[in-house]
């Protein structure tokens, strides 16, 4: 079940601004998340809370040459946020 919906925004491989939704799903024993970009599907372990979802998510990415990553979510369950929440960004490690 889809728990919350984050962007994703930042600059892919070739040096081009991206943005995609990132879809945390709740399950059992924790939280996954997954997005897709120009054939490349990303999805996380499973982890229990949705900040180590992104984190997760946010390595694997810069992993693959994307860059100056950040994050916010946009929908809890089934409400709009209105973009009123604040960004998180990922620095590379």
């Amino acid at each position: 079940m889809v728990f919350e919906i984050h962007h994703i925004e930042g600059f892919d491989p070739t040096g081009r601004m991206f943005s995609r939704n990132v879809r945390v799903n709740v399950g059992e024993n924790g939280y996954t998340g997954h997005c897709s970009y120009e054939g490349l599907t990303v999805q996380t372990s499973e982890y229990p809370t949705v900040e180590e979802v992104l984190s997760d998510l946010a390595k694997k990415l810069q992993k693959k040459g994307f860059t100056e990553l950040r994050t916010r979510v946009n929908f809890r369950e089934d409400r709009y946020l209105a973009e009123r929440e604040p960004w998180v960004y990922y620095k590379a490690s």
